[in-house]
């Protein structure tokens, strides 16, 4: 297909990134002295940071601000974003290509703005990208089909002239329900997931050497 506009996830999409977030409920209830939920990463799994801040908050009566919840969720993998995690394969090479076609490229997550700019800025592809739009700072969760369409408004396309990259399913069925030709991308952190992922997707793909 030709398209004129991208919108990548961040996290599992561009990334290695999702061991990181696997236990990060889990790290930082026991840190305050509360036992988690056997299925937590179940409950939080469509979750922003925002509402699952809320959730830790009025759940086990938590005398925080939903901002200083997600500070604390930041400072616990802030260390990884700024030095340890990579590209996925052969990430860099497909954004190359992009750019030498002219095609305008943005970045939709759910991940603090800051975390986001420190790991692109260190991998060297910050540039590469018109924009980073996060679900904090619209307040809008990525199950959320307007988030997608906030972005393609932002890159200044129309949804059939833009394609999105995601690896959870959650995110794959919210950019469809907007209108956009979606690349399901392969992560091991949806494996349970993906054959219902290659459903929804357009395409899927495993690596980006495909493309």
């Amino acid at each position: 297909m030709k398209f004129k506009g991208v919108i990548f996830d961040l996290d599992g999409t561009l990334i290695n990134s999702m061991s990181v977030w696997e236990n990060i409920g889990d790290d930082f209830l026991k840190s305050k002295g509360k036992v988690p939920p056997d299925n937590l990463s179940e409950i939080l799994k469509t979750m922003s940071f925002q509402e699952s801040s809320r959730y830790f908050i009025d759940k086990f009566h938590l005398n925080l601000s939903v901002d200083e919840v997600i500070s604390e969720f930041n400072s616990l993998v802030e260390d990884e974003y700024k030095y340890e995690i990579e590209l996925k394969k052969y990430v860099l090479e497909y954004l190359k290509k992009l750019k030498l076609k002219n095609i305008k490229m943005c970045i939709v997550t759910a991940t603090d703005i800051e975390l986001s700019k420190a790991v692109l800025t260190r991998l060297k592809i910050l540039n590469f990208f018109e924009f980073i739009l996060t679900s904090g700072e619209v307040d809008i969760s990525k199950n959320d089909p307007r988030i997608y369409i906030k972005a393609a408004e932002m890159l200044g396309y129309l949804p059939n002239d833009i394609v999105v990259f995601e690896d959870a399913l959650y995110c794959v069925e919210a950019a469809k329900k907007a209108g956009f030709y979606v690349m399901g991308i392969e992560d091991e952190s949806a494996r349970e997931d993906r054959e219902e992922i290659k459903r929804v997707s357009d395409i899927y793909i495993e690596s980006f050497e495909e493309l």
